[in-house]
């Protein structure tokens, strides 16, 4: 085989690349990844960081910077042209689910520079104005060829990765298709100077007949992200100008606008790929999906995509891991994918139809009823994980099996308080991991010892027991904090995985470590 200039290449610096090239970087792999655009994105339209998404960045040590740079919301305040018609409180919806319970917002291009300087840190300098032009998978690798400023250069990575939006070359190369269609809504995104009622640390949305807009302060800057489907009577217009579209963004949002800082419009596609991977090339975020913003999930989802598939390139890589646990990427996504448009595009056309009906609802139903909802435990849990991402599940991948209680193989590990910290604490090491709760028995501890795995052992209580899990159980942890084996103690099960998928633990974790703790009630 020809010699390898890199393990990994990328295909695009938004929060998918970015966020696959931290977690190889974390995991030792070589990587290079380029894009096409001369410096990071100014312009955002993503704005929500699910709970999921903090979970995986607090894994990598980049979430207390995300989080001083954004906003941690209170409370979402829904106003229709005549008053507040309700008021959803989101500081702790998600209690007892996450250890990052509430709701967050962080716009896009902030994001980036966040991740980007954590990858800077990590010696890592992403290759502007750098365009994939084309490449071909050969002699167990992919021959890439790229061009700036109108060079061309050839080189050898073992795997490629689109991450390169929504009119990916990676995946027209492939020749995928990617099926879908477009809304009729054009949307607008405005970062302005104003005054009105605005909820401080929180989130406010405007309900009308003609659809709705988002008001939300922007940290670093003072000023107002507006984000909203453009009038009926100016969407079709050659070129939508704010100007043309001031007088109803200020009517619909209540806002007296001072100064525009910057303004765009974009129209809604939902379509998912047909394929997440064609041999050593894979898709992840807009490049295999892209859907309607309801319920903030798409640059979520992407980032999810890119934890998911990091671990499983980087074990596969480096040698601990049989090559089929890559195959596990495409089906979890690809089907997580497929459920998440069909309901966005529900909640889409809820929120955002033309009809007179869907108008009444969203002017005098639609926050009454979430308040409604979000203001039982029950609900507000149900909601939460819904949102969240907390509550994606795996169940039907190869990696996944079992079940005790409520937790069932595939399944996100429930989160445990243990002291002023929780259990999700030891998935910093990015590696696989066995959580007892409980009493392990020695016969056990030793097939784990021999495994090479390491065994993190928690005293019971009624936080355990609360959280869904159960007592003397073992739960088989993968790297990304998702449950692949929920079994008894009988060593069996856990070794015919081991050897089915050739799972070896990380160079730094030489034996199994024991740490015992006792769970605060909560």
């Amino acid at each position: 085989m020809n010699a390898l200039d890199t393990e990994v290449l990328i295909v695009g610096a938004g929060p998918t690349g970015l966020t696959l090239a931290l977690w190889l970087v974390r995991l030792g792999v070589d990587i290079r990844i380029i894009d096409k655009s001369a410096a990071p994105g100014e312009t955002s339209r993503a704005l929500a960081v699910q709970a999921r998404t903090l979970e995986f960045h607090r894994q990598i040590g980049v979430v207390d910077d995300v989080l001083e740079a954004g906003i941690r919301l209170e409370q979402l305040t829904a106003r229709t042209p005549e008053k507040v018609s309700a008021i959803i409180p989101l500081s702790r919806f998600g209690e007892g689910v996450s250890r990052y319970s509430y709701a967050f917002a962080l716009p896009q291009d902030i994001h980036e520079r966040v991740l980007v300087a954590h990858l800077e840190e990590a010696g890592v300098l992403i290759e502007r104005q750098t365009e994939l032009v084309a490449f071909e998978e050969e002699d167990g690798g992919v021959t890439v060829t790229t061009s700036r400023e109108g060079v061309k250069k050839a080189f050898r990575t073992r795997y490629i990765c689109g991450c390169d939006g929504a009119r990916s070359t990676v995946r027209y190369s492939l020749g995928i298709g990617f099926p879908g269609g477009t809304y009729d809504q054009s949307f607008y995104v405005a970062d302005v100077d104003g005054d009105g009622e605005v909820t401080q640390n929180g989130m406010d949305v405007c309900l009308g007949s003609y659809g709705f807009a988002l008001i939300m302060p922007v940290r670093q800057t003072g000023s107002l992200r507006l984000i909203g489907v453009v009038p009926e009577a100016h969407e079709r217009d050659p070129v939508i100008t704010f100007e043309a579209i001031r007088p109803e963004i200020e009517r619909n949002t209540g806002i007296a606008i001072k100064a525009l800082n910057w303004f765009s419009t974009y129209r809604v596609h939902h379509r998912v790929a047909d394929r997440f991977r064609v041999g050593r090339a894979f898709l992840l975020g807009d490049a295999g999906h892209i859907h309607s913003p309801a319920g903030g999930q798409g640059m979520n989802t992407g980032i999810g995509d890119a934890v998911n598939l990091a671990w499983k390139l980087a074990a596969v890589v480096q040698g601990r891991a049989a090559a089929s646990l890559l195959d596990t990427y495409e089906t979890e996504r690809l089907a997580f994918a497929r459920v998440l448009i069909k309901s966005t595009d529900q909640a889409f056309k809820l929120v955002s139809g033309r009809s007179w009906l869907l108008g009444l609802w969203r002017r005098y139903a639609m926050a009454k009823v979430i308040s409604a909802i979000t203001r039982t435990k029950i609900g507000a849990r149900a909601f939460f994980a819904l949102i969240s991402q907390t509550g994606i599940s795996y169940r039907k991948s190869a990696l996944s099996s079992g079940r005790a209680g409520a937790v069932q193989g595939g399944d996100r590990l429930p989160w445990v308080p243990v002291g002023e910290s929780d259990n999700h604490a030891s998935l910093a090491t990015l590696d696989w991991q066995v959580h007892v709760y409980g009493e392990i028995e020695p016969e056990f501890r030793v097939a784990s010892s021999l495994a090479g795995i390491p065994l993190h052992h928690f005293d019971w209580s009624t936080a355990a027991a609360r959280a869904g899990l159960v007592r003397n159980t073992v739960y088989l942890v993968r790297p990304d904090g998702h449950v692949a084996i929920v079994a008894g103690q009988d060593a069996t099960v856990f070794e015919r995985f081991i050897e089915t998928f050739a799972i070896k633990p990380r160079p730094i974790e030489h034996r199994a470590v024991e740490r015992s703790s006792t769970l605060t009630a909560v």
